[in-house]
């Protein structure tokens, strides 16, 4: 299991890693085909190489799965709660692809330096900000990924999901799930080579970089932008887009 290793083992781990997604990708393509629409819109602003952080807003458990699927030319890493990796299959399939637990109830410093390693490795880690679902629309983020991304040079890429609160209702009834991923313009925070960030600041990145997310949330959906509504009142004082 990856808790199991050190954060060096799970670094050096990601070549053993990517030879089991390269399996795993297409079977997982086929499977959510077959009871899903996935429906994408701006795959171009991610990049082809180079840490990346995709930000998401997280309205179901499906969530981390569809954008799995969803980005077919890199491998997309995310953390889920250790609980998961207790599954028969589910969390089987988590440990061969290597995602990595995060133990919610506490700070997890392990689990943050395990993502701010794997960027600075130049791989793609999705995060959902808001530390756990809100279907309801967004919520008030945590200062979690504005610290990481104080530690790196990641780019991030606001990335909306929508549509997706009802798959398991769907399915259920033998409709089809859908779900609607929008990849917005992506970004980094202004740290001029800062190694400390104060927290106040911290609180004020995650902030716009939240509204960045909501901005990207099709007019359609606008009842999932929730706190952050207000896009009017979106500011870049300390973000800078690439």
């Amino acid at each position: 299991m990856t808790s199991d290793l050190t954060i060096e083992e799970f670094i050096a781990k990601q070549p053993e890693y990517d030879k089991n997604r390269r399996i795993l990708y297409p079977i997982l393509r086929l499977v959510v085909s077959s009871f899903c629409k996935v429906e994408v819109t701006g795959l171009e602003n991610i990049p082809r190489d180079g840490q990346t952080c995709l930000m998401i807003n997280h309205i179901s458990n499906l969530d981390p799965i569809a954008v799995t699927y969803a980005v077919p030319f890199r491998y997309v890493i995310s953390l889920s709660k250790i609980e998961n990796f207790s599954l028969p299959i589910l969390g089987r399939l988590f440990k061969l692809w290597g995602t990595y637990p995060i133990n919610r109830g506490s700070i997890d410093r392990k689990a943050l330096t395990q993502t701010i390693e794997l960027m600075k490795s130049g791989q793609l880690v999705l995060m959902a900000p808001e530390g756990t679902r809100h279907p309801e629309g967004l919520a008030p983020a945590k200062d979690g990924l504005a610290y990481i991304a104080s530690k790196t040079d990641v780019v991030i890429v606001p990335t909306a999901i929508c549509g997706a609160q009802d798959w398991l209702t769907r399915v259920k009834r033998l409709r089809r799930a859908y779900v609607r991923l929008n990849f917005g313009k992506p970004f980094k925070f202004k740290i001029g080579g800062r190694a400390r960030i104060p927290r106040e600041e911290l609180g004020l990145m995650i902030q716009e970089a939240m509204y960045q997310l909501a901005i990207t949330i099709p007019e359609e959906y606008a009842d999932g932008r929730g706190v952050y509504s207000d896009i009017e009142n979106a500011t870049t004082e300390h973000i800078e887009f690439v």
